[in-house]
Formats: C-alpha cells, sequence, structure tokens
C-alpha cells in the first residue's frame, strides 16, 4: 500500500510524532501544490493555530479563510463541524436546532466515542466533495493537519468502527463514501512527517505499520524534517566521539567540545536516516534545519521549494 508522490491526490492526511512540525509540513505542501496551480485547503483538527504566522495571513478559526493565493484554511472545533454536517445532512436550520441544539443531544454526541473525531475527520473529507458552479471541484487538494501519532491513528480508525457497528443511514453512507477514498491510493495518501532522531524514528516505523497492516491506507510520503548538512565524514565523527568529554570551558577544548556534540548529532541522524530508508519502501524527502526562525513566510516559501523537487 506505498505509493510514490502526491500527484493528482485529492486528500492528504498528514501526521507523525507530536513536535516533529507537522503544520510546518502542511503549511510548505500547501504552497508547494499551489504553486503547480492546485486548490488547496489545509483543514485543522481544533489545533493551537499557528498557521497564520507560517503563512503571514489572518488568523485561521472555525470557518474557511483565504491564508496565500490558491490556499485556504480552516480550523475544525468537533460542536461546530458536528453543527456543519447536521444541517448538510438535513437541508433546514429549524430542523436542526429542533433535533440538536439542545443540551442533552450535545452532551450524547461529546459521550459517543469518536464522533468528534468523526465531526473533523468527515468535515475534511466533505470539503472534497464540494463543487464550484461550473461543476469543478471547490479544492483540488484537502490537507489534513491531523493530531499527533496515537491520536492521529485513533481519528483514521473512525470510519470503519462506523461502517462496522452503525446500522444503514446517513452517518454510515457517509463514512463509506469517506472510507472508500481514504484506501483508494489514487485519490489519498498519509504522508508522515519525523525528524533524524532515534524516539521520532521509531515511532514513524510504527505509525508506517500501523497504517499499511491495520488500516491500509497508502503512504504517500515521509517527510524527514530539520535535516542538519554533514560536516564530518564517518571516520571523523568516530574520532571526535572517542574524544572524552571536556569540563574546560576556555581554549581549544570548547572547539573540541562542539565538534564533539555536532559529531554525536550526526551519527544519530544518519542512523537514523539509514532506518528510514531500509525499513520504509518510501524514499523519504527532506527539509534542513532552519537556523534563522523557521516560524515565517519566507521560510516557509523555501521550504516549499524543497518539497517541490
Amino acid at each position: 500500500m506505498m505509493t510514490d508522490g502526491l500527484a493528482g491526490k485529492r486528500f492528504l492526511v498528514v501526521t507523525g510524532k507530536g513536535g516533529v512540525g507537522k503544520t510546518t509540513v502542511c503549511a510548505a505542501e500547501a504552497l508547494a501544490l499551489a504553486h503547480k496551480g492546485k486548490r488547496v485547503l489545509v483543514a485543522m483538527c481544533n489545533a493551537k493555530e499557528r498557521l497564520s504566522t507560517y503563512l503571514g495571513s489572518q488568523l485561521v478559526g472555525s470557518e474557511v479563510v483565504s491564508v496565500a493565493p490558491n490556499v485556504w484554511a480552516v480550523n475544525m472545533e468537533p460542536e461546530a463541524a458536528l453543527e456543519e454536517y447536521g444541517l448538510m445532512t438535513l437541508k433546514s436550520r429549524a430542523l436542526y436546532k429542533l433535533l440538536f441544539d439542545n443540551k442533552y443531544v450535545r452532551t450524547f454526541f461529546r459521550a459517543v466515542p469518536g464522533m468528534q473525531e468523526w465531526a473533523m475527520l468527515g468535515k475534511a473529507w466533505w470539503h472534497t466533495t464540494e463543487l464550484r458552479e461550473d461543476g469543478t471541484p471547490k479544492y483540488d487538494v484537502v490537507i489534513l493537519d491531523a493530531p499527533a501519532t496515537g491520536h492521529g491513528l485513533d481519528m483514521l480508525r473512525v470510519p470503519k468502527v462506523i461502517i462496522d457497528v452503525v446500522p444503514t443511514g446517513l452517518l454510515r453512507r457517509d463514512a463509506e463514501r469517506a472510507w472508500q477514498m481514504f484506501q483508494d491510493p489514487a485519490l489519498s495518501s498519509v504522508v508522515l512527517v519525523t525528524l533524524p532522531e532515534e524516539m521520532p524514528t521509531t515511532e514513524t516505523i510504527e505509525l508506517a505499520r500501523a497504517i499499511r497492516d491495520e488500516l491500509k491506507l497508502p503512504i504517500g510520503k515521509i517527510v524527514v524534517n530539520q535535516v542538519l548538512p554533514p560536516l564530518f565524514s564517518r571516520d571523523e565523527r568516530s574520532a571526535l566521539e572517542a574524544t572524552p568529554a571536556s569540563h574546560d570551558g576556555s581554549g581549544p577544548e570548547v572547539a573540541v567540545a562542539v565538534a564533539r556534540s555536532r559529531a554525536i548529532r550526526e551519527s544519530v541522524q544518519a542512523s537514523s536516516l539509514h532506518r528510514l530508508a531500509s525499513e520504509l519502501p518510501v524514499s523519504p524527502s527532506f527539509l534542513p534545519l532552519l537556523f534563522d526562525d523557521a516560524a515565517r513566510p519566507e521560510a516557509i516559501q523555501e521550504l516549499a521549494k524543497r518539497l517541490a523537487i
């Protein structure tokens, strides 16, 4: 279930361990696709909103807003997404208010396992079905900035659970349509984001196995974020790592200590990249570690160029 690249995909799920830069990758990938003429929507899952800072746009809330040329974004809130889903299904605000807009029903939906996750995942999928007046898709690509590893997997499991346990009806029908799209490698892909470090690498490999073996979803891309340009050869790294750590804070010892620290980090990075390349049959894409502030539109534009290569 591995695929090469993201060309022609309609729905992308971006996930990975917390703190690896998922939203950074979403922003850069959105710009890279927009530069190719695609109309892109980035859908965040009730997240701490940082996308507007990355793209230099207005704040992103529960309503879809333009954040860059050919790029739109929304920060989905579970209750607002559920209301939108109810209105789309019932086609009547009065009927929605009668059936859904009371504290008992809201309490019930909050208590149903997976309902909040489906409200957001289902809303993101629904945006792929929207059409413009001329009958063309409103968005060519929807990028879901999914929760981190464990919660991201739980969210992706929800449509299958609905299909297995919910009786025939509108909810199950939409879950079946969404699940069919998610499993189609011509239409959807999972993008895994990681860092060239031991723990994120291990978690990414385990996540990829769960996505492939349990959910049988197509993995289209592995993005390794914050990659350092190597300064030392393998032999030089070995020599520096064998150098005793110095506690003297002056003179040449400082330079040696800094070089030793860099060599250790490069060794960990080399080992992580080797594991990713050997254990995942998708050639990783690399984003460099930016030594200036990466949370700037100029930095995201540079990363978008790297992803477009």
